[in-house]
């Protein structure tokens, strides 16, 4: 089954709640504030998608922390980003152990229909 990684209160989030919907696409929402991905669930996905395609640099937990100002390993990164994991970037899709990231319409829906 299709997985949504995310925040409930995230914009992006919502709007791709809605085109699954609209589209009649099943997903499974997972609310990384809650259940938060495990550190190899997040390493898995940080080697298949990349490390800073993962983090969303826009956000305010990313500038926050001040992140652009250091000097970090991807080791570092990848130990920042389990602790906050608000700075995920959204939507983070998972579907059959493959994973698509970032808000592209087509793309979604491309991926979404992979089951």
């Amino acid at each position: 089954m299709l997985r949504l990684y995310g925040i409930p209160n995230c914009d992006t989030i919502r709007k791709t709640k809605k085109l699954l919907d609209r589209h009649g696409i099943p997903f499974q929402f997972i609310d990384v504030r809650a259940t938060p991905l495990s550190p190899g669930k997040l390493k898995e996905i940080s080697d298949r998608l990349g490390l800073m395609k993962l983090i969303n640099t826009r956000g305010r937990t990313y500038r926050d922390l001040g992140i652009k100002e250091k000097s970090l390993s991807d080791d570092q990164l990848l130990d920042i980003l389990q602790q906050n994991q608000a700075m995920i970037k959204r939507p983070l899709l998972e579907n059959n152990n493959n994973y698509f990231i970032g808000y592209d319409e087509q793309g979604l829906l491309d991926f979404a229909r992979l089951v």
